[in-house]
């Protein structure tokens, strides 16, 4: 384990969750706030808008779907993510991404034939571009 991974391993949780919402990020952080052991903190980090396109290739794989989902609803995703989050096994992954603007007719077809119902219906009315906020001191973040 590095310096810095030692050093990151000893701030607090609170200190962790507010760095994962934070505009500015300390040099050498950022990847391991995406894969943290702690679910909280990988999922305000998924939410970051500045999201590198190597953090969204660890965060798209992540077990936990809160995290997928939150990729889902970007803008800036491959062909082979938008592909993984219209099959996730989760539904909710599924809803997140029936409205992303990324979307080809192809895995529109395919949600608009989804077993769920939610993720039908979502697929039925069209893309939606990505909505965010940001607060004073934090980061830009995808709702």
């Amino acid at each position: 384990m590095s310096k810095l991974e030692k050093q990151y391993k000893s701030l607090p949780l609170k200190s962790r969750m507010e760095m994962a919402l934070s505009e500015t990020v300390m040099d050498g952080y950022r990847p391991l706030l995406a894969v943290d052991q702690w679910n909280v903190i990988r999922c305000y980090f998924s939410r970051r808008a500045d999201l590198s396109l190597a953090e969204i290739a660890i965060m798209i794989e992540d077990d936990d779907y809160v995290i997928r989902l939150s990729i889902a609803k970007r803008n800036d995703l491959s062909l082979e993510q938008i592909e993984k989050c219209v099959i996730d096994a989760d539904p909710n992954v599924r809803h997140a991404i029936a409205r992303n603007t990324l979307l080809s007719d192809k895995h529109r077809k395919v949600l608009l034939d989804d077993d769920d119902d939610l993720v039908r219906r979502s697929a039925s009315k069209g893309p939606r571009h990505a909505q965010y906020r940001q607060r004073v001191g934090q980061a830009r973040l995808i709702r």
